[in-house]
């Protein structure tokens, strides 16, 4: 079904690791090496590789050679030695003294999103009393960064290390490095716009190319004109860090001496992944998931999979095909089945962090929350989809929608290489390897297909008047925004000329919401309905109230038609909290 693209050879993607009708296979792992500074030599070793031994009874067996996991039984700090990004701690120290801007490239996993952050308080940024600021564009990369940061540095979250997240501060006035998303910092421009409590601010995941980033980065290229003691330096796990150069580069002299601009490449630590794909297209990608996931439980060795799909339906349709198929087999390990995604409670979120236990194998369905900002620890196994579900706005009516669509080339090397992290690993692509010759090299910027409303207004709040000579990493389309300028009149927040009016403009600028939803509070007093207004417009910033059970969900939705109404969806979450707070109070 399965052709290998990549290594020695093609082959079916059930040859490897099967044991059917063959003598018990006698496993050997490779002593782990002590040096944390020499590279890896040798060939490159796949489970597939096989070679006969003798064994004490005169039979021949085969022996599979697998790496082990090399740190997992050292303390932290041992650990933190033995990340390939340590061998460069004096390099990015120096880099951040003469240059303004450092552009960091590495691999996820090769530890730039924990260690640099140190490095910068080991030599002395956070010693006047200003923080060292850390971005990051999803709540969870936010709550597990800082707190393995905490972890490593011996400290009580919230003290010397701590993040803020939406409805969620855990800081204090001695906090040292400020883990956020770029969103926080975003709102943070409104109320001090040079950033004076910030000595440096890392900029990480910017490859993921989110609105909140780029404009965040245009922000930081205007700040860094007036303070010249800040630095910047920008985090990417993929190669456009030209492109960020370019962008942070104040030299307009042919001097490279007077660069202020500079790109660090950072090794990973990656073992060696084969990709395969399917000989032709398959059907139904949902469906294709969870057969190769029963493939590989039954014939390839030890180790996690972790399965891509688009959004909560599928993942959660999947888990639930998994639980019945699983429940058939026989004569295998457990599967422990952790579906990941945006829409989950951060407690079940976390669970994909979760060790393995023994006799099991952990099969992690996600989107693609899990392709970039976290690392997964014990995925030795990828099934890609090949889709991804993305904002953009429809230019005919300015609607914005959530699309499925093919994922770029740049997601999934970042998708495969998930696999290679603790050993040499294997990635199953749902389509033929013709079709991923025709993907886009990168992903489309967020702020080339979403609506700017939102964005416009920010800017416009912060001063920067001429939106169109406002310095963006990627150029909006013409036609986004028109359409963004068009609403903001419509809702009376700018005026004839552009500006901001007073003070519905600047009110609607200061609340954290898309601009009708603000414009619906500041004018539901006139209407008598202020109290009906701030329940609905809280209630629509999650993303669903309901958590659904996965065993009782036919029950589940019986239950939830009680609260709707013909008035629409808005009216249903109204009555939602209004019999929660009635049930509260009564108990």
């Amino acid at each position: 079904m399965y052709g290998q693209s990549r290594g020695r050879g093609r082959g079916d993607y059930s040859s490897g690791g099967g044991s059917h009708g063959r003598q018990r296979v006698q496993t050997q792992f490779r002593r782990p090496d002590d040096a944390p500074d020499l590279p890896r030599t040798g060939p490159l070793v796949f489970e597939e590789k096989e070679r006969a031994v003798e064994t004490s009874s005169g039979t021949t067996a085969e022996s599979l050679t697998v790496v082990n996991n090399p740190y997992g039984s050292l303390n932290i700090q041992q650990q933190r030695v033995r990340l390939p990004i340590f061998k460069n701690r004096n390099h990015i120290i120096y880099m951040c003294e003469k240059y303004r801007t450092v552009i960091v490239v590495g691999e996820t996993g090769c530890g730039k999103s924990t260690q640099v952050p140190q490095f910068l308080l080991e030599a002395g940024w956070a010693s006047d009393g200003r923080m060292i600021g850390v971005t990051q564009p999803r709540r969870v990369a936010v709550v597990t960064l800082a707190t393995r940061v905490a972890e490593e540095k011996d400290v009580i979250l919230g003290q010397d290390v701590g993040y803020t997240v939406r409805f969620d501060d855990v800081t204090d006035d001695e906090t040292k490095i400020k883990f956020m998303t770029d969103g926080i910092l975003l709102r943070e421009f409104l109320t001090d716009p040079l950033l004076s409590k910030y000595s440096i601010l890392m900029i990480d995941e910017a490859h993921e190319r989110s609105c909140n980033t780029d404009i965040l980065l245009g922000l930081l290229r205007k700040v860094m004109h007036v303070r010249n003691d800040l630095r910047i330096i920008v985090s990417s796990a993929t190669l456009d860090a030209e492109l960020f150069k370019d962008f942070f580069e104040l030299n307009e002299t042919s001097n490279p001496d007077r660069d202020t601009a500079i790109i660090l490449s950072v090794e990973g630590r990656t073992h060696p992944v084969a990709i395969f794909h399917t000989k032709t297209s398959v059907p139904n990608y949902v469906q294709a998931t969870v057969e190769a996931i029963v493939e590989i439980h039954k014939r390839e060795m030890i180790g996690d999979i972790l399965c891509f799909l688009t959004g909560q339906d599928e993942v959660e349709e999947v888990c639930e095909k998994l639980r019945d198929v699983s429940s058939n087999l026989r004569n295998v390990d457990k599967l422990w089945i952790v579906p990941c995604y945006g829409a989950l409670p951060a407690r079940e979120q976390l669970k994909a962090f979760d060790s393995t236990p023994h006799g099991t194998r952990k099969v992690v369905i996600a989107t693609n929350i899990a392709e970039a900002s976290v690392t997964i620890p014990g995925i030795a196994y990828v099934i890609d989809c090949g889709y991804v579900k993305l904002r953009a706005m429809n230019p005919k009516n300015g609607i914005e929608t959530l699309m499925k669509v093919a994922i770029s080339q740049a997601s999934a090397e970042q998708r495969a290489g998930r696999a290679g992290r603790i050993r040499p690993g294997k990635a199953y692509r749902l389509y033929p390897e013709n079709e991923y010759e025709k993907l886009l090299p990168a992903t489309v910027a967020e702020i080339q297909r979403c609506h700017l409303a939102p964005t416009i207004l920010q800017l416009k709040a912060l001063g920067i008047q001429n939106i169109h000579k406002f310095h963006y990493l990627s150029p909006p389309p013409s036609y986004s925004v028109i359409q963004g300028l068009e609403l903001l009149y419509a809702l009376g927040a700018i005026d004839e000329r552009s500006a901001l009016t007073e003070p519905l403009g600047v009110q609607m600028a200061e609340f954290p919401l898309p601009p009708m939803h603000s414009k619906c509070l500041l004018t539901s007093s006139e209407f008598g309905c202020s109290e009906e207004i701030v329940t609905i417009i809280a209630m629509m910033q999650i993303q669903d109230v309901f958590i659904t059970p996965t065993r009782n969900r036919h029950e589940a939705d019986v239950i939830k038609r009680k609260f709707a109404v013909e008035e629409g969806d808005h009216l249903t979450m109204l009555n939602v909290y209004t019999q929660f707070v009635q049930v509260t109070n009564n108990s």
